[in-house]
């Protein structure tokens, strides 16, 4: 949807790297292949975190859990190279005069989430890596019995797993930011201040991700620390809500 809308939003002809484009869309396809031919092997039975030990081969045998692995890696690589496609083509190829207080609130969410799947998406992949050496290679990551740390997958995960929140929701966010004005009859209501508190969520949700892990035995200042920060966060989204809400007053 964004390799589509942006280019249009911003006046470029294409993104900027139209080859990589394809690339990350036929890496997403060759993904969901491989996900989905695990039914055929013995489906993943470990959960959408697949949280060590239970996803480790004595407790998930089978490839199953093997080809989870290898699609999210796949899929991972689609996701950093479509967002590095976006991030470059809103930053070179905008229209003369089209300066970042100008692009439309769309564009906004779908730069932030870009960074946000650069900066997060590269510790699922390499946790994924590290699990997949575990079961196959025979390594000992995450085994307490061989001296690893079971919540170094928790770290890795969440690490990418709260990011990803974000990254979900931020397209909707800038989707919403744009219909409103329409139906509304109106300009949007704190332009600045919508763009901005999407870059103080990108920001913040790297913040947060040990809220996850509360009972995971992590200290308690810590605890304390990430807890204020999840309370934060909601700031930013608060700032959207009140804007759309003075975007439809009187429209």
């Amino acid at each position: 949807f964004s390799n589509y809308i942006v280019p249009l939003m911003i006046g470029a002809r294409d993104m900027a790297f139209p080859r990589l484009n394809a690339l990350s869309l036929w890496l997403l396809v060759a993904g969901g292949v491989v996900l989905y031919s695990s039914l055929l092997t013995g489906a993943p039975d470990a959960g959408w975190y697949s949280y060590v030990p239970l996803s480790t081969k004595a407790f998930s045998p089978g490839n199953g859990q093997d080809l989870w692995i290898i699609s999210l890696t796949m899929l991972g690589f689609a996701s950093i190279f479509g967002a590095l496609n976006i991030v470059v083509t809103i930053f070179s190829l905008r229209a003369p005069g089209l300066t970042f207080h100008r692009l439309p609130l769309f564009v906004w969410s779908v730069l932030v989430t870009g960074f946000l799947l650069i900066f997060a998406m590269p510790f699922l992949t390499v946790a994924g890596v590290l699990l997949l050496f575990d079961r196959i290679g025979g390594t000992q990551f995450f085994s307490v019995a061989e001296g690893g740390d079971p919540l170094l997958w928790q770290f890795m995960f969440w690490f990418f797993g709260h990011p990803e929140v974000y990254i979900m929701i931020l397209p909707g966010f800038g989707v919403i930011s744009e219909i409103l004005p329409v139906f509304s009859r109106k300009p949007i209501f704190g332009y600045k201040m919508i763009a901005y508190s999407s870059v103080a969520i990108g920001f913040l949700s790297f913040s947060v991700f040990v809220h996850h892990m509360f009972v995971a035995g992590i200290d308690p200042a810590l605890q304390v620390f990430f807890m204020a920060s999840t309370m934060l966060i909601a700031v930013p989204t608060g700032v959207k809500i009140f804007s759309w809400i003075g975007t439809t007053r009187g429209g």
